[in-house]
């Protein structure tokens, strides 16, 4: 078995590159708690590259404004229509903002108006691994009064042939994950353990 790698997709709009410390962090946890054979080193892979191909697991993140080329745009859709997967993280936390009306446009003009729907919040990626019977949870960034205030107490996917292919967060996962993973430590619950059934589901499902 390949150790599993993960990929951060290089777009050439807006800002890719946040929160660098996520996915050592999230490696670190599939360790820890799994059995999957891991490489601990992020992979970045422009969008426009054929080796997306190759990720089994690609992280979309950023601020600023999403809008694919259009070759970025045909990567990104045959993709996730063979079978990728891709979790995409809005760092604003909010629906209103730049990043979240740029992607969701994006996405209707990829895949199709309404492709992007919420999903139930005992939808298989909520127990594949952790058990989170209230759906996903809650970061400390909704609840700090930034973005719109809100908690999003749901997320949304694009589901390719039963399975997502697309996972799409307001929550700001990829800040709330973006520390030491020595600190872990000091957590009295360690909030990366959602971040796992993320990568098991795209694994498994």
């Amino acid at each position: 078995m390949k150790p599993f790698f993960f990929t951060r997709l290089q777009y050439t709009s807006g800002n890719w590159d946040t929160d660098q410390r996520m996915p050592s962090n999230l490696l670190h946890s599939l360790v820890e708690y799994t059995t999957i054979p891991i490489d601990e080193k992020e992979k970045v892979v422009q969008l426009n590259s054929n080796e997306i191909f190759k990720s089994p697991f690609c992280y979309l993140s950023g601020h600023k404004l999403v809008e694919f080329s259009a070759q970025e745009r045909d990567h990104f859709r045959r993709y996730v229509q063979n079978g990728g997967f891709v979790f995409v993280d809005d760092c604003n936390h909010d629906i209103d903002g730049l990043f979240a009306k740029s992607f969701e446009q994006e996405m209707d003009r990829t895949f199709g108006p309404k492709a992007l729907q919420k999903i139930p919040n005992n939808h298989p990626i909520y127990n594949c691994f952790f058990k989170f019977e209230d759906g996903p949870p809650t970061t400390s960034f909704e609840l700090n009064g930034w973005g719109d205030d809100l908690v999003h107490d749901y997320l949304k996917a694009i589901t390719i042939n039963g399975r997502i292919g697309v996972l799409y967060s307001n929550k700001d996962y990829g800040c709330e994950w973006d520390y030491d993973f020595r600190n872990k430590r000091f957590l009295a619950v360690d909030n990366t353990r959602f971040g796992v059934n993320i990568v098991m589901y795209a694994l498994t499902a």
